[in-house]
This record gives structure tokens, sequence and C-alpha cells, in this order.
């Protein structure tokens, strides 16, 4: 199981971030790396590019990741799709028989429920937030030039999943193979 995954790292992608060269040059020859690797990770995936080069288990909503407030090192914020706290799957009292639905999925993705949905029975769906520091040691540092922008943004691209699959592995195999409450 993989939490995070790329796709397509070849000639287009270097194209690709070749030509958004606005949004990396400003970056060129920065002491940390962590400014280059979050603007890489924002151009990696949706909404900068779609599909984009950055895949997501069914349960990973959203993967971001910025530099932390506090000293400017690398943090993750991953949210991702959980089923109801045992304290709300059963007993189903609290449901009032008004016929509670959980997160709908979408050829086996976890999707919002539709405006019609919506109109026609209650939804809860739970959610977690992880926040965490991201070991950035392995990252490469930020290039001085346009020339080495593909080879450092694939770098940085499969150091980051693997830094993160290392961290949410663990509770994504959780996830989906704890039993489901009847």
């Amino acid at each position: 199981m993989r939490p995070l995954w790329t796709e397509r790292l070849d000639d287009g992608f270097d194209r690709y971030v070749l030509e958004r060269e606005d949004v990396l040059a400003p970056l060129f020859g920065e002491i940390s790396p962590v400014p280059f690797a979050c603007a890489v990770w924002r151009l990696a995936g949706p909404p900068a590019v779609d599909p984009g080069y950055l895949r997501r288990h069914p349960r990973v909503l959203s993967a971001d990741l910025d530099p932390s407030g506090w000293d400017g090192t690398l943090t993750a914020s991953v949210s991702i799709a959980a089923p109801w706290p045992a304290t709300l799957a059963w007993p189903r009292d609290w449901s009032a028989d008004r016929g509670w639905r959980d997160w709908p999925t979408l050829f086996g993705q976890y999707v919002d429920p539709t405006d019609r949905d919506i109109a026609t029975v209650p939804h809860l769906r739970s959610t977690l937030l992880v926040q965490a520091p991201i070991p950035f040691t392995d990252l490469p540092p930020a290039p001085h030039s346009t020339d080495a922008v593909p080879e450092a943004a694939r770098l940085v691209l499969t150091t980051l999943v693997r830094e993160l699959n290392a961290l949410l592995t663990p509770l994504l195999t959780r996830l989906d193979t704890a039993p489901k409450p009847t």
C-alpha cells in the first residue's frame, strides 16, 4: 500500500517544470532546500496541473507541505478520510433514525456528497488531520540555474514521497484493515 506515489516523471515533467520558471526561479540559490521543495510539491499536483504527477491513496484527501512558521523546517498537513469514531459507530441511538451517511465513494475514491445527497439525508464525514515535521536532510539543494531544475525537482518529489509514505503507511494500513462496525 502506498499513500502517495509519482507518475510520469519523464521528459513531459521536465518541460513542465521548466515552463514554471516564474515560480521556481526566485528560489534559485536559496540556502534552505525547503522553499524550493514546497514549490515543486505544489506544482506537481492539482490544482496546478491535473492530472498531476503526484497520486494519492483514496483516503488521502490532500497533502500540503509548507515551511514551518516557527523555524522554517518542512512540515506536512495531510487530510485523511476516516471511519466514524467508535463512540458514534455503535450504538447509533444518537442518529434518531435520520439515515446518517458516512463518506460517499465513487470508483473507490472518497468524495464530497452531492448537493442532492445533502438535500436528502445528513452526512457525517470524519477526517483526520496529520500535521508533522518532515525530514528534509535528503532534499537536494535549491538549484542555481534553470538547467538543474528538472533533476532537482524529480529528486525532491521522490524524497518527499518516501518521507511521507514512511509517516502515513502505518496509519492508512490500520484504517484500511480495521474491522468495520456492524
